[in-house]
């Protein structure tokens, strides 16, 4: 009887009783309510593979992400008052932060961690969203001053990643002090001359958005991602009226400029690596070549390399320039007699008969001169005459400027 007792009967149940099954095997998705297994999920970085919505990702799940082969150390944050305040409502501050850290296991919101990313040491301050809504309080602005300060040694750029409702209510105006001192985080960091970046993740608003959180060097920001100040419905009830649709969301801040870009999850880590490196490695990729311009043949106007009577030309240029029009002739005249092939009124562009007696207007400046063959057009002399087909300004004599033509 013992053995039918002890031996078949708990076979026989373990057989036939229902079994226990977790509950959180699958998920739902906010957006496309379609169910979803947990590990696909897991695999997919919390974003549905129906429709691409980005859910909240754990914070030592995010780190493990971005840093190589998910190995990184975080530093342990300075100390600060518990409850500077003795604040209460319908719990005591003291309870509410027992409880969000036996849930999370960390001592406040934020988590300062540095490691390699592609080889380059990295500095990033992550926010956990499940700590008391990622609310910014003394230790966050604490946190935030070791994780510059952290930068600054290590010589690593410092990477932001928001997750916050905003300053912390339960700490009154020393929460609200903080948001200057994260902006002189940021400070440390750019005077070091080291980059800093930001990824806005959802949800990030209140005083964070108004602090740290808009002034990396480029704002990136998760699909999705919640963005702002204050709430929409706050904002509705106040100016009394609808918002746009998409409002506060990350692809409309980026229609308006208020980000840089918005980033799949899956092309976080290769994007941030990209701009790390083209931030910090600014030499050119491949040894410049200095060319020898002496050795280096001067193009003239036809594409041919210039003669001898090039640098005539440029004087004549450039003393035409300077208000000496004649001298400017005189030189350019020079130079087309010293080029090859200069007597040749066809080579040099000149014609006798299409001059006139009086230092004519000869041929208009862009155009070609007489004489010249279909496409050996010669070089293009301004000179002082008049247009041809414009009236000539009278001189004191009386007569047209240049003297009378014999045409």
């Amino acid at each position: 009887m013992n053995w039918l007792s002890n031996y078949v009967r708990p076979k026989i149940r373990a057989l036939v009783a229902p079994r226990e099954l977790p509950d959180n095997l699958w998920h739902k998705c906010p957006s496309c309510e379609a169910m979803v297994f947990h590990r696909e999920l897991e695999d997919n970085l919390q974003v549905c593979p129906h429709c691409g919505f980005h859910m909240r990702l754990d914070v030592a799940k995010r780190l493990s992400m971005l840093f190589d082969d998910g190995r990184y150390q975080t530093i342990e944050l300075p100390k600060t008052p518990v409850d500077p305040l003795k604040f209460r409502d319908r719990k005591r501050y003291v309870d509410r932060l027992k409880e969000a850290q036996t849930k999370t296991g960390r001592g406040d919101a934020l988590v300062v961690a540095f490691g390699t990313m592609n080889g380059i040491s990295v500095v990033i301050a992550a926010f956990d969203f499940r700590f008391l809504g990622g609310s910014m309080g003394i230790a966050v602005g604490e946190g935030m001053l070791a994780a510059a300060r952290l930068a600054v040694l290590q010589d690593a750029p410092l990477i932001a990643i928001p997750s916050s409702g905003g300053a912390r209510m339960q700490e009154g105006a020393l929460s609200l002090m903080q948001m200057p001192r994260t902006v002189i985080a940021v400070e440390q960091v750019r005077e070091a001359g080291l980059p800093y970046l930001v990824v806005l993740t959802d949800p990030t608003t209140g005083g964070v958005t108004a602090s740290f959180a808009m002034l990396g060097d480029i704002q990136i920001a998760e699909k999705g991602a919640q963005i702002g100040f204050a709430g929409a419905r706050v904002i509705e009830d106040t100016i009394r009226e609808t918002l746009p649709e998409g409002f506060q969301r990350a692809e409309y801040l980026l229609e308006h400029g208020f980000v840089d870009m918005v980033v799949h999850r899956k092309n976080l880590r290769a994007t941030l690596i990209q701009l790390l490196d083209l931030l910090i490695h600014r030499t050119p990729a491949a040894e410049v070549v200095v060319l020898n311009t002496e050795e280096v043949p001067r193009l003239g106007y036809d594409g041919a390399a210039d003669g001898p009577g090039a640098d005539a030309g440029e004087a004549g240029g450039a003393e035409a320039a300077d208000g000496d029009p004649a001298a400017g002739a005189a030189a350019v005249a020079a130079g087309a007699a010293a080029a090859p092939g200069g007597d040749d009124p066809a080579d040099t562009g000149a014609s006798g008969d299409g001059a006139t007696d009086g230092g004519g207007t000869g041929a208009a400046p862009g155009s070609a001169a007489p004489g010249s063959g279909p496409g050996d057009a010669g070089p293009v002399v301004e000179t002082t005459g008049a247009a041809p087909g414009a009236p000539a300004a009278a001189n004191d004599g009386g007569e047209p400027a240049g003297g009378r033509g014999d045409g």
